[in-house]
């Protein structure tokens, strides 16, 4: 059984890898960029992406001064022997990382904007419960900067409007222009409620990049053919993918969600047991 004590000191040493290192498939994607991208401007931009990885790497400082608000997915088997509060551990170990990555404060009161301090506070850190049958106990963390996030869109489609799904989609990029540091990886929710759109969108912008379904290769074209390129200064290359997640629906209803995620797409897993 894990005490609270090495739990909190293992999910710290999570944030510290999620912050300064990408998973091996985003930096591919990057380098794979780099050698393709035909405009000079765009190289340049991309070459500093890659210099900027390799720095933050070496010195273990995190990839960018947006550490982002820290999102959790927890599965916990229901057999499970877990003698203490998953969730204000959690929270406890981001405070610590606050202080010893670092990480910048950013969390702060919805209305006043009164900082907490430690990235905590009513909601934050987001953490996410999935519960499975066994044993099992892992988690898994998101960074999420506010650059990338503030451009989430939703709109509720009628339910006869699914050929709008594409221009909703490259509407959205376009509005988003250069703002979320692209060249980024583009979620798309479609169905369910317009809450579960949202959440879809979003698991679906941290999915990992790999191959793409014939639907997501469309957009995703379609995405790049709008020469927005490396940090909005154009180029071949606007997203690095797009993935899509799709629910059922009422019938009268179709609701699409988009949600964006920054060429510092960050995430690190730990499994426990």
């Amino acid at each position: 059984m894990i005490t609270r004590e090495s739990f909190v000191d293992e999910i710290v040493s999570l944030i510290e890898e999620s912050e300064v290192s990408l998973p091996d498939d985003v930096e591919r994607a990057l380098e794979a960029a780099f050698e393709r991208e035909s405009d000079p401007i765009a190289r340049s931009q991309l070459g500093a992406i890659l210099e900027n990885i390799e720095i933050a790497r070496e010195k273990r400082i995190p990839l960018c001064q947006d550490t982002g608000i820290l999102i959790f997915d927890v599965v916990v088997g229901t057999h499970a022997r877990i003698s203490f509060d998953i969730r204000d551990a959690i929270a406890d170990a981001v405070a610590v990382a606050t202080e010893t990555v670092p990480l910048r404060p950013s969390v702060v009161h919805p209305l006043t904007r009164k900082n907490t301090g430690n990235n905590t506070g009513k909601g934050l850190p987001d953490v996410l419960f999935n519960l499975v049958r066994g044993s099992s106990l892992e988690v898994s963390l998101y960074p999420k900067g506010a650059g990338s996030e503030n451009m989430s869109r939703l709109v509720m489609l009628k339910p006869i409007e699914s050929d709008e799904i594409r221009k909703f989609v490259l509407e959205t990029i376009i509005s988003a222009g250069g703002m979320p540091c692209p060249p980024v990886i583009v979620g798309v929710g479609i169905g369910g409620s317009s809450d579960l759109a949202t959440r879809l969108a979003k698991r679906a912008a941290l999915r990992p990049l790999g191959p793409m379904s014939e639907f997501e290769q469309e957009l995703c074209d379609a995405v790049n053919a709008l020469g927005i390129g490396p940090m909005g200064l154009g180029g071949d290359t606007t997203a690095l993918g797009v993935h899509v997640e799709m629910a059922h629906s009422h019938t009268a209803s179709l609701p699409v969600a988009v949600n964006i995620q920054c060429w510092a797409s960050r995430r690190a897993h730990k499994k426990f047991f």
